[in-house]
């Protein structure tokens, strides 16, 4: 099975000096889910943020086949959604399906096709109700959601989830992953929430000073690293 992303030898240098990625390797294969735990500043956001091209660094990173360079950035954009932490950020339009309908009519689809791709986003999400609702009004679940909707709507192959559980309560947080776990998407997750990682990815990397310092099965490697989640231990196990 060829990976839908593989980085190799990756180095990245803020202008300032600092060393965020010291020689990263990664793989990721088709529907698979892979938490990315370190503490903050050991290069996780600057890692996914070179599989779409915000960042360039040195060395090889390759998406559903393509290098990541200039001339591959549009569909590679299209491929890679990314749902940032904080979810006001990625919502900005007058009304729910105006935000979740503005990356497919970016791409030019037709107005009509738009809104029918972004209302087969926001039911997959179980936000259809707030269509007509301004984002502002919706609590911080339901903005996660519509967020998510929103790169949903663009039909990509990969997703990334930049700390997906932040200003979740515990019903927001079991929700969120019951909808992750629903959806068939390579991910993506950068997290500090080892409940969240136990439950979604088989799999899991450990970054630390801009490297990769283990990889390997999520409960392995939560115990290696001592890793702690304080209240989203006292999660219950089951989701439904």
């Amino acid at each position: 099975m060829q990976p839908v992303v593989e980085v190799s030898g990756l180095r990245f240098r803020y202008d300032d000096g600092t060393a965020a990625l010291q020689g990263v390797d990664f793989h990721l294969f088709p529907g698979e889910t892979v938490a990315l735990f370190g503490a903050n500043g050991s290069g996780k956001t600057t890692f996914v943020l070179h599989l779409n091209g915000v960042l360039t660094g040195e060395g090889r990173v390759v998406v559903c086949g393509m290098p990541v360079t200039k001339e591959n950035l549009t569909e590679i954009r299209r491929r890679v959604g990314i749902v940032f932490q904080e979810a006001d950020e990625q919502l900005f339009m007058p009304t729910v399906l105006d935000d979740v309908s503005f990356g497919p009519l970016n791409l030019g689809i037709e107005p009509a096709a738009a809104v029918e791709r972004a209302k087969s986003a926001l039911g997959d999400v179980g936000m259809l109700h707030a269509l007509d609702k301004a984002p502002y009004h919706l609590s911080a679940g339901e903005k996660r959601r519509v967020a998510l909707a929103g790169v949903l709507a663009m039909n990509p192959e990969i997703l990334i989830l930049d700390e997906p559980t932040t200003s979740l309560d515990p019903p927001g947080r079991r929700d969120l992953a019951r909808l992750l776990g629903r959806l068939p998407q390579a991910k993506i997750i950068v997290t500090h929430d080892a409940w969240l990682a136990r439950r979604l990815a088989v799999r899991s990397v450990f970054f630390e000073g801009g490297r990769i310092m283990g990889d390997g099965a999520t409960d392995e490697l939560l115990k290696r690293f001592d890793w702690e989640c304080d209240a989203a231990e006292a999660m219950p196990a089951r989701l439904d």
